[in-house]
């Protein structure tokens, strides 16, 4: 200990930090290490061996112990303490906190390498700005800060910290509706500052090597996270600041979703144009028509319009028959013109002036006022609204203008003023909708689709997406930055309208490309204005067939799908990943975000620009990598250029990997894993592989937790000679599971294969199909192997 101590006080002298802060004392208590300085107190605390939080409290000032992003319970650590005349020693098993007492400075180490330090620490600029700062590694690149279109590595980039709608967005949006205080870096160690009031995060926009995050007001509080590998990184984030609970299953269908459908009959109609043409289905999304004739002026109504929704309880039951879901979207807006206006002022559930009176303004939609969410009577008063709307049989809810669109400086809230609680609104608005259905609708998962969230966001289920994009090939092109930054920053379900949000632009090419590309999303959600049909079912025929093969994929990729849900839900791991995440030492691939990994056996390349014919693909190192639909190899660590179908975008299939897929269903109340085909890619390089197939009832809250699941285990092993996959099923304590009649279809091995064996039998094949299928049957507590001889 003495000589690594030596060995850092040495290396971390060419940095000082703030010069007038001088160290004072110091204590060592309950695993908290309190620093006294001249001009405040620092607390270091560890939550893991690889998160670490560090507060400053200003002189004068006391310490907010409250956060709204964590979650986490410090972990009882055994911390080695060091300390000499010159520093002091925080050593966990992942991390180190260096602290040199002359001159005063922070320093985060990891296997021997410095993360990063405080360059001045905290300092109060002037009466309206505070930062805090850090030296950076001249080499890293950055990510973070939210939902931005602004290249994958966003170093040299000051984002401002305001939740805002950027309208008809297409290749930058530098301010978007998710600003998250956190950066992340190619060292694998990320930063979060935990303050919700407004500020900036600046990325070295000076290139002077300096990481900053400046705010109005709040703590001075900020976690280092590290992790070994990328996955582990996002998964020790979402352990601090929650995991994101399993979705309903249905979430992972269709979605008939438009702005917007003016009555009950034009509802009915829809549907029954899925339901005729066979296309899946599985919600509905009904905008602000359900609740007003008139896009100004109703807004905050909250109930049906009974004049073109006369029947509301019989149109939902009718669709629940059906499987499929009503959503209704919502805002949080109360016009003065609103029916609802009179009420919430009587029960005093707005927020208010100066003088204690509702607050009022002007935006869009009319004159406003919005739900002080922060005050226990505004929550209690919008829940109800909710619980109303939930026990009429609606299933899912939409929270939109959470940003809040327009919320004035001066207004005021129980929480504080407008600035201080405007990037945490729609985090407490999707915690209110969370927590009811917790308290009065236990089994139900429930389906919170928003606009706006903050750290931490995801452990309330919020479904994000990524505003008013431009339907363009722009507003397409920014897409997979927007979903593969916001993955590695916790929300794994960020997703776009697909085919677009604004403008009248047509282009069936475009809604093709956005369709084949939202197969591989976390949500499949066509949305658009009203001059452009978004639905499937009330496309032309020819662009309706084609779009329907991408509507079966998706149902057919349920299993796998889910099961990737399962991991986000376990691990905090995206759904969607970027290609760094297997080459952390490939540079080349920092900026990439045109290909990415949809979950771990799936390389996707999007087609982002009109009549591209070709389009060049690097194929990641760790494996071999094969065409979904031709089978075709492409060798590890090549880049070629791949000829582009007009029917679907380059998908490719990891060697060695198990795909779980089922036939096409109508919508997932038809779901069933008794009969399902199970791919596997044979690959002569891999000798060992797995993969798991994840199954619940798709609706009952922590399902995993309580014992009410089943998992398929499937191996694989390879001598060059033979070769054997395993499957077995592992069952919960409280799940009744039935047996599965599996068709293992097995890819490239067809003119190898010389012998087969089911369970020691030898199967007799006259002809040897591609790809391979054997049919085998998975039953509790037993397994089956197949054996091929090649």
């Amino acid at each position: 200990m003495k000589k690594l101590l030596l060995l850092l006080l040495i290396s971390t002298l060419s940095f000082a930090q703030n010069a007038n802060r001088k160290y004072l004392s110091h204590t060592w208590k309950n695993n908290i290490l309190e620093i006294k300085t001249s001009d405040g107190a620092y607390l270091i605390k560890p939550y893991s061996d690889k998160i670490v939080e560090t507060s400053f409290i200003p002189n004068g000032e006391t310490f907010n112990p409250k956060s709204e992003a964590v979650v986490k319970a410090p972990e009882n650590l055994k911390i080695k303490f060091a300390k000499s005349d010159k520093a002091l020693l925080l050593r966990l098993a992942g991390l180190i906190v260096l602290v040199d007492k002359s001159p005063f400075k922070i320093s985060y180490i990891k296997n021997g390498n410095f993360l990063l330090s405080e360059k001045s620490g905290f300092n109060k600029v002037n009466d309206s700005t505070q930062t805090l700062s850090f030296n950076l590694d001249k080499t890293e690149s950055l990510y973070g800060g939210g939902a931005r279109a602004l290249g994958m590595n966003r170093r040299g980039n000051r984002l401002k910290l305001y939740n805002r709608a950027h309208y008809g967005y297409e290749t930058k949006a530098e301010l978007m509706n998710f600003c998250i205080p956190m950066v992340l870096s190619s060292k694998l160690y990320a930063v979060h500052f935990d303050n919700a009031a407004i500020g900036y995060l600046d990325l070295d926009s000076k290139n002077d090597n300096t990481l900053t995050y400046e705010t109005i007001s709040g703590r001075k509080t900020y976690q280092v996270i590290v992790g070994d590998t990328w996955t582990d990184l996002v998964s020790n984030y979402t352990d601090l600041t929650g995991k994101q609970p399993l979705l309903p299953r249905w979430a992972l269908g269709n979605f008939s979703s438009r702005f917007g459908y003016h009555s009950q009959e034009e509802v009915e109609n829809t549907i029954k144009k899925f339901e005729q043409n066979n296309i899946p289905v599985d919600a509905i999304i009904l905008d602000l028509y359900w609740f007003g004739k008139r896009i100004k002026g109703t807004m905050g109504n909250l109930d049906w319009d009974k004049d073109n929704f006369a029947n509301p309880n019989k149109m939902i039951s009718d669709l629940n028959a059906k499987g499929i879901k009503t959503i209704l979207i919502t805002e949080p807006f109360i016009l003065t013109t609103s029916s609802k206006w009179q009420e919430t002022v009587d029960k005093k559930v707005l927020v208010t002036d100066k003088f204690g009176k509702p607050a009022t303004w002007d935006f869009y939609f009319g004159n406003t006022s919005v739900v002080d969410i922060f005050k226990p009577e505004g929550k209690d008063w919008f829940w109800n609204v909710y619980k109303r709307l939930i026990n009429q049989g609606v299933g899912g809810m939409w929270g939109d203008l959470g940003e809040p669109e327009v919320f004035p400086s001066k207004v005021m809230t129980v929480a504080g003023k407008a600035d201080e609680v405007h990037n945490i609104y729609g985090h407490h608005w999707a915690k209110l909708i969370a927590d009811g259905y917790r308290k009065d609708f236990p089994t139900q998962r429930p389906f919170i689709l928003m606009r706006a969230g903050y750290s931490g966001s995801q452990r309330f289920g919020m479904v994000p997406w990524s505003g008013d994009v431009s339907r363009s090939w722009g507003g397409l092109q920014s897409q997979t930055e927007i979903a593969l930054q916001m993955g590695m920053q916790g929300l794994g379900y960020m997703h776009s309208d697909l085919g677009g949000f604004a403008g009248d632009y047509f282009d069936n090419q475009l809604y093709l490309r956005w369709l084949q590309y939202g197969v591989f999303n976390p949500i499949f959600r066509p949305h658009a204005q009203e001059e452009v049909a978004s639905e499937v079912a009330r496309k032309d025929i020819i662009t309706m067939e084609k779009a329907k093969k991408s509507v079966e994929l998706r149902y057919q990729l349920l299993p796998y799908n889910y099961t990737l849900s399962f991991d986000n839900n376990q691990k905090g791991t995206p759904l969607m990943r970027p290609l760094f995440f297997e080459e952390t030492d490939n540079k080349t691939l920092s900026t990439v975000a045109g290909t990415y990994f949809w979950g771990n056996d799936f390389l996707i390349t999007p087609i982002t620009k009109s009549g591209t014919t070709a389009t060049e693909i690097y194929f990641p190192k760790s494996s071999n990598w094969y065409d979904f639909y031709t089978n075709e190899k492409h060798n590890a660590g090549t880049t070629e250029t791949i000829k582009v179908n007009e029917d679907y975008i380059p998908t490719f299939v990891r060697g060695g990997s198990f795909i779980p897929m089922i036939a096409t269903i109508q919508n997932t109340t038809n779901y069933s894993l008794e009969n399902f085909n199970l791919h596997y890619y044979f690959d002569e390089s891999v000798a060992n592989s797995s993969g798991k197939l994840y199954n619940d009832d798709g609706t009952t809250p922590n399902a995993f937790e309580k014992g009410q699941y089943e998992m398929l285990n499937f191996t694989s092993s390879n001598t060059n000679k033979t070769l054997v996959i395993k499957l077995a099923a592992t069952v919960g304590k409280n799940y009744t599971s039935t047996n599965k009649e599996v068709s293992v279809l097995i890819h490239n091995i067809k003119n190898k294969a010389k012998s087969i064996f089911v369970n020691g039998k030898e199967q007799v094949y006259k002809t040897f199909q591609e790809p391979l299928q054997v049919n085998v049957t998975i039953t509790k507590g037993t397994s089956s192997e197949i054996k091929i001889e090649y």
